[in-house]
């Protein structure tokens, strides 16, 4: 079962809460502080932008801290605006139990640059209820997570 957004408001940890951020099944995260540019950091807080060149890679810190309760996951979506400038977006699900900012990886498919500003919203994220509690709820090496994330793989 999704979450309509009157249990979104009520059950989810979403800070800081944007009311005009809300959307009837789920709830639009915005662009946060850091990001990663063709594996170049960006001050976003600062530059105000991030600007994906053509063909380039992005990693983009959330602005919202998104905490999970054991029994719901979370599903993210690209808005659709962005998918029509040529973004492509790779999104993991969100755990139960999840709890921190999200790092979110974006590809620049189009021949042109794409423009994300600071506290845009450019993801959406859907909330499933499971049919009980997780017996083994998120508490992975990205727990907590305030800042860019950067693969945390052994290689």
């Amino acid at each position: 079962m999704m979450l309509p957004d009157w249990k979104i408001r009520k059950e989810i940890l979403i800070e800081p809460f944007n009311e005009r951020s809300l959307q009837p099944a789920g709830y639009d995260l915005r662009v946060g502080r850091e990001a990663m540019v063709n594996g170049s950091f960006v001050n976003v807080e600062e530059e105000g932008r991030i600007v994906i060149p053509p063909k380039g890679h992005a990693l983009v810190l959330t602005l919202e801290r998104v905490k999970l309760p054991d029994d719901v996951m979370g599903d993210m979506r690209l808005r659709s605006t962005f998918a029509r400038e040529g973004l492509l977006g790779s999104f993991a699900w969100v755990d139960p139990g999840w709890d921190g900012n999200l790092t979110l990886a974006l590809f620049n498919s189009s021949e042109e640059e794409v423009v994300l500003e600071y506290g845009e919203r450019f993801v959406q994220i859907a909330f499933h209820r499971l049919e009980g509690p997780s017996s083994k709820p998120y508490r992975g090496s990205y727990q907590g997570s305030q800042r860019l994330a950067l693969s945390k793989r052994k290689r």
